[in-house]
């Protein structure tokens, strides 16, 4: 599962916002189930960020959320996300020591680990 989240980011908030992104991601690496994340900005408007972390399921990102951690200190900055869909199912994906790998839509089959506990 990925998430994305995009935010505007005045040019004086910068360093400010990097710094949150950058506890933001340390609290929700931290959470079992995280496979990765970064942030950063387009290369085209910097003023447009992005925060992106993958998760085994729906369900360990959701109990991610549920973190103390999480809830103190990366919740606050998704708050500033721009709001539209964020979570998105990964049926195709391409690791190094893994080669291409498509999965079956768990959506599409009733069996998206929606749950949170």
């Amino acid at each position: 599962m990925l998430v994305v989240t995009r935010y505007a980011v005045p040019p004086g908030e910068v360093v400010q916002f990097r710094e949150q992104c950058v506890a933001a991601i340390e609290a929700l690496v931290a959470c079992p189930g995280c496979t990765g994340a970064c942030a950063g900005p387009a290369l085209d408007d910097p003023s447009l960020w992005v925060l992106s972390t993958s998760w085994e399921s729906v369900g360990a990102y959701r109990r991610a959320l549920s973190s103390y951690q999480v809830k103190v200190v990366a919740v606050p900055l998704m708050y500033r996300a721009i709001d539209e869909p964020s979570a998105f199912e990964s049926l195709v994906a391409w690791t190094p020591d893994g080669g291409l790998r498509q999965t079956p839509s768990a959506i599409a089959a009733g069996g998206d680990d929606r749950g949170g506990g």
